[in-house]
């Protein structure tokens, strides 16, 4: 059965790309091979990428050759990005590198038909450039929203471009005839720092300015293999992912950062850091009672790490601030203590924070309960042989 239900979308995705690729491709005379080639990435590396990325979109290994050819018709694809009320984070965290990796190379490679960093033209040449490419490209094109939208009064706290057009309005009119629609960073998906209290711009995420289905992508940056992972997952489906309760792709956000951290084993050891710079710090222990948010937050900072994939705030010594979480501004702050007697829905007794110094020891016990139980069930079954 699991074997006939990966063959139909195998045979799905193959379909979907045939298609794609009949399309002409956007930018002439270019191709993902040469781009890697002048960069110094070999094929090797290349198979090497869209191995790990298929990995990480949760697809069998059969994909590989697909998320390869995903990532070379990838130049049929045309790309608004907008930018809101932000910091340019996300496309930094995407575009800023010493030495491009191959998923900012594939993002460069993608037909980027509006990016206000990163074009030349600006004034009424830029806003002729969107609006000839949302005319163009009506209902094939992907819309990115990077920032969240100012609403109060009539959303003039955010205008851009010659004629004063408010962020609001650009980003309703620019998502009409979007093919899919991704907010990437937190502020757009949750509104973000933009939105905490006392919010006096009423910024709010790009779902509940637009009447259209919104991927979430959330992350104060997101990585940038979750940017591009969402767009190779578009060009091989044609559909939104699987997602979660916030919309936010399971693949990418299924787990916690707790679940995959490093110092998850000092955290069910009992074992914190009490004060920065002590020997627990010293000796790499649990965070949480320095204000670790990573056992309420979803994400795969913790997986895929950042600086070139080197390192990651745990990593370096600083708990998780759950950047990723609807309202993480004002709800998980202050960010060096821990939630105290903050209610959370969590899987630890009522509450993760009262519970912080027995926790360890409490799965600890159940995990020697566990060990004793199967000693016992081994040494039955030796008596019964």
């Amino acid at each position: 059965m699991e074997m006939q239900r990966e063959q139909v979308l195998l045979e799905k995705a193959q379909k979907r790309l045939e298609e794609i690729h009949k399309i002409p491709a956007l930018k002439k005379g270019n191709s993902i091979t040469k781009a890697l080639r002048r960069n110094g990435i070999s094929r090797r590396d290349f198979m090497k990428w869209a191995g790990a990325m298929t990995a990480m979109l949760s697809l069998p290994a059969s994909f590989v050759p697909l998320t390869a050819k995903a990532a070379e018709v990838a130049d049929r694809l045309p790309v608004i990005w907008l930018h809101m009320a932000e910091c340019t984070g996300c496309s930094e965290s995407l575009l800023r590198s010493d030495g491009p990796g191959i998923d900012s190379l594939i993002f460069d490679y993608i037909s980027l038909e509006y990016h206000e960093t990163l074009m030349a033209a600006s004034g009424f040449q830029a806003e002729h450039n969107l609006e000839a490419a949302i005319e163009k490209y009506k209902g094939r094109y992907v819309l990115m929203v990077e920032g969240g939208i100012p609403t109060g009064l009539e959303g003039q706290y955010l205008t851009i471009g010659a004629h004063g057009k408010t962020g609001w309005q650009g980003t309703v009119e620019a998502s009409e005839h979007a093919a899919a629609i991704f907010a990437i960073g937190t502020c757009s998906s949750f509104g973000g720092i933009q939105a905490a209290n006392p919010n006096p711009t009423a910024t709010k995420p790009l779902s509940q300015v637009i009447n259209k289905p919104v991927i979430n992508v959330p992350g104060c940056p997101p990585s940038e293999k979750n940017i591009v992972g969402n767009v190779i997952h578009f060009i091989l489906f044609g559909t939104l992912p699987s997602l979660d309760a916030f919309n936010r792709p399971k693949w990418a956000y299924g787990l916690r950062i707790h679940d995959l951290c490093e110092r998850r084993g000092h955290f069910d050891a009992g074992e914190f850091v009490q004060a920065f710079g002590d020997d627990g710090a010293k000796d790499s222990y649990c965070l949480y009672k320095m204000g670790c948010k990573g056992p309420y937050t979803f994400n795969n900072c913790s997986k895929l790490r950042f600086n070139s994939h080197t390192s990651w705030p745990i990593q370096a010594g600083h708990g998780c601030i759950g950047c990723s979480e609807p309202n993480f501004w004002d709800t998980m702050g202050p960010f060096e203590e821990p939630m105290a007697n903050k209610l959370y829905n969590t899987p630890f007794f009522g509450g993760a924070d009262r519970t912080a110094d027995n926790i360890g020891i409490t799965l600890l016990g159940a995990a020697a309960i566990g060990i004793a139980a199967h000693a016992i069930l081994t040494n039955i079954k030796k008596d019964n042989q």
